[in-house]
């Protein structure tokens, strides 16, 4: 009879204990579910900051898929979490997946309406989804948010000349100026402005500043030999290329400029070696074969003028000045037809002087 009694006592006590979990009053349920919440809330947190560090982690090893990835996954865990929106959004620039970035940041502006970086980022989204209106849209409202971000009128400058607004440009890239005086790109990039306007003298003025700002940037260098070779400072110019070459031996534009300024300078051996230089760096740049054979018809080798012409015809289609001097070259081999056939192709793509060369010697 005991061994029975103990067994009846040991079930009716787990029987009991069974019963005081559901008979918890509505204050204690409320206890116990906030800690469940509480509990679950810290475990998606902690899972959301692991996933985050690891999409930084991986930023900055710029594998920006798999940041990409891990971002997704901090805000499915968090969604909430605006500084993932927004590193997101980067990445995805970065890949050029800018629609995807530019609802990245539209989820983002919903839960922080007023965050300057997130309308410079969908900005440049825009702009690479060349969706203009909106850029500028975007640029104007991060700089209103943030006026004294020089990154926001110099992405801005960029947009404006884009869309060939020139003088839009050189206001954005003063702004850039006014906040950060030694920046040499903005320099550079406000006298490509002034060249495009045809002011070489501003232009010229703001490319040598750029250059003393920051003497080792070959392209702007370039930009120096090539303005004063149009202000016909031809020295002056060969000392700028040389300057470019010295910082940049492979830069075969500068090659090919330099080329140009020994032509007007009639030094045509040099022109020639320059050109045959930016050939032999890069095989594929069309220019380069054009302004040689310019120089081989100079030299009154028509047969390699034609053979390069035709060369830079091939990689470039549609430039007028390989189509011209291809035209010249065929004159002086006695192929009259030719020469009219290519003089009409230039003077359809652009060229003043092919127009002259196919009314003063073709039927029309």
């Amino acid at each position: 009879m005991k061994k029975i009694t103990l067994t009846l006592l040991f079930a009716l006590a787990g029987t009991l204990s069974f019963s005081q979990v559901e008979d918890l009053t509505p204050e204690e349920k409320f206890y116990r579910d906030s800690i469940m919440l509480l509990n679950e809330t810290n475990a998606a947190i902690k899972a959301s900051q692991t996933a985050y560090n690891e999409g930084i982690e991986l930023f900055n090893q710029k594998k920006f898929k798999e940041a990409i990835g891990k971002f997704e996954l901090t805000i499915t865990n968090d969604p909430k979490f605006t500084p993932a929106y927004y590193n997101k959004a980067v990445a995805e620039n970065s890949i050029e997946n800018y629609k995807a970035a530019v609802g990245s940041i539209d989820a983002l502006l919903a839960i922080k309406p007023n965050y300057s970086k997130a309308y410079f980022q969908r900005a440049r989204a825009y702009q690479g989804l060349n969706d203009y209106v909106n850029a500028e849209k975007d640029y104007t409202k991060a700089s209103e948010l943030d006026p004294k971000n020089e990154k926001i009128y110099y992405n801005f400058g960029t947009l404006k000349f884009m869309q060939q607004d020139y003088y839009g440009a050189i206001a954005q890239f003063t702004k850039v100026l006014m906040l950060k005086p030694d920046d040499a790109y903005a320099y550079n990039d406000r006298g490509s402005c002034y060249r495009m306007v045809e002011k070489y003298t501003e232009a010229l003025k703001d490319y040598e500043e750029a250059a003393r700002k920051n003497p080792n940037l070959a392209f702007v260098l370039n930009n120096v030999g090539t303005t004063r070779t149009k202000l016909k400072m031809y020295q002056e110019a060969l000392a700028a290329f040389n300057r470019a070459l010295s910082v940049d031996p492979n830069f075969y534009l500068a090659y090919n400029n330099r080329g140009v300024t020994h032509s007007k300078m009639a030094r045509l051996d040099d022109a020639l070696n320059d050109f045959t230089k930016a050939i032999e760096i890069n095989p594929n740049y069309a220019p380069a074969y054009s302004n040689r054979a310019g120089i081989y018809f100079q030299k009154g080798e028509y047969e390699k003028a034609k053979k390069d012409a035709d060369k830079a015809i091939s990689l470039d289609p549609k430039m007028a000045d390989a189509y011209l001097n291809r035209g010249m070259a065929k004159e002086m081999l006695r192929d009259l037809d030719g020469a009219c056939e290519d003089w009409q192709t230039a003077r359809d793509l652009g060229s003043d002087l092919a127009k002259n060369y196919h009314s003063g010697n073709c039927s029309n």
